[in-house]
């Protein structure tokens, strides 16, 4: 079975080819404002590595938030068209939960994205990443409230915070998370959508 990986819910490029399991090819990179413009060519290149056909792909697993509106749609775009043109399936899953999955100890796994004015994306998972805190756009302080009911856990971040004195880098383990998620149910291209968790900044300009 062969799996396209694809998260751009950031400024970097996450993507990955498992085939059978195992990894073949992947792009783990930081492309800031250009990745709008690389991220196709980036993904065609690891067919071309890996000698392996866009049509031999079995299923799309796409990240569908939350993080930069702009990276989301950038990733949900081309997975979603290669999903529809070639029917391939596709499902897609939190970059919260891809980070929990990637975290390589046993502690309660806390991934936190920067959502701006004191407030982040997060969630908090068991060491088998079951879910104890849905992903939601909440308070620095209502988490840090919540974590103290918590006696060991890990922050998860690639985003610096003064609030935490503490945290570990996110490096996604693709091999992981795909193998984690593989079995999840298939949506219908059309269906998928972003799940920003929070407002637009034009939506809260209008409110």
């Amino acid at each position: 079975m062969k799996i396209l990986y694809i998260d751009t819910s950031s400024s970097f490029l996450y993507t990955g080819i498992v085939e059978n399991d195992k990894v073949v090819q992947e792009e783990k990179k930081e492309f800031g404002q250009s990745l709008s413009e690389v991220a196709l060519p980036k993904i065609a290149s690891l067919f071309k590595k890996a000698n392996i056909k866009p049509t031999e792909i079995d299923k799309i697993i796409v990240v569908n938030g939350p993080g930069s509106f702009t990276g989301i749609r950038i990733g949900l775009t081309i997975a979603k068209v290669y999903a529809w043109s070639l029917n391939i399936p596709i499902t897609t899953i939190y970059s919260l939960e891809a980070m929990a999955c990637s975290s390589k100890n046993d502690k309660i796994h806390v991934p936190i994205i920067n959502a701006r004015r004191d407030y982040v994306f997060a969630a908090i998972y068991d060491k088998n990443d079951k879910e104890l805190l849905k992903p939601q756009h909440i308070t620095i302080e209502k988490l840090k409230e919540k974590l103290k009911m918590i006696k060991e856990y890990e922050i998860i971040s690639n985003d610096n915070f003064n609030s935490f004195e503490k945290i570990e880098s996110y490096n996604p383990d693709i091999e992981k998370i795909v193998n984690h998620y593989k079995n999840k149910g298939n949506i219908n291209p059309h269906a998928v959508n972003p799940e920003y968790l929070k407002l637009t900044e034009a939506e809260e300009s209008k409110l």
